[in-house]
């Protein structure tokens, strides 16, 4: 169930952009992809994290909420030491989600809002990325699920329907 104060966030934010911000695409120096054995066995780990959330007055614009979305995948090699992985190659990127405000909000629905909903409109720019840069790379193909918001109703939700 969402929160009144996402709720709020969400009835008052209305999407504008999302674009790259930076990215990092490597293999490690002694690894090629294409004919690495070592790719059956790497363990394939995730990042994310709304790394900042801030409020900007943009002339012809009006205010803006802008969301910096960090993502990333790396190919490590299978270690008894977790703290050092043998890093094998590694897809990192930076995004900006930004929301037109449609009136005044509260600090805790735009933070609410920026932590719990705007990764769900950065996700499809993510995967894409990510699958684009693996077949660039030679990197096996990660299919990455789509992500979607669970079904809400303004508190008019039947529990036994879900």
């Amino acid at each position: 169930m969402i929160s009144p104060e996402l709720q709020k966030a969400i009835d008052g934010l209305q999407i504008q952009d999302v674009y790259l911000r930076s990215a990092l695409a490597r293999c490690g120096e002694d690894f090629d992809p294409k004919y690495a054995p070592l790719l059956a066995t790497a363990v394939v780990q995730q990042m994310h994290a709304v790394k900042q959330s801030t409020l900007a007055e943009v002339e012809g614009n009006g205010r803006l909420l802008r969301v910096l979305v960090a993502l990333g995948t790396r190919w490590v090699e299978p270690s008894p030491d977790p703290e050092e992985p043998k890093v094998l190659a590694v897809i990192e990127a930076e995004f900006v989600a930004e929301y037109r405000l449609q009136g005044e909000l509260p600090q805790n629905c735009i933070e609410e809002f920026a932590l719990k909903n705007a990764s769900y409109h950065v996700w499809p720019y993510w995967r894409e990325y990510l699958a684009s840069q693996c077949e660039r790379m030679r990197l096996p193909r990660l299919i990455m699920p789509a992500v979607q918001l669970a079904h809400h109703r303004n508190g008019n939700v039947d529990p036994a329907a879900e």
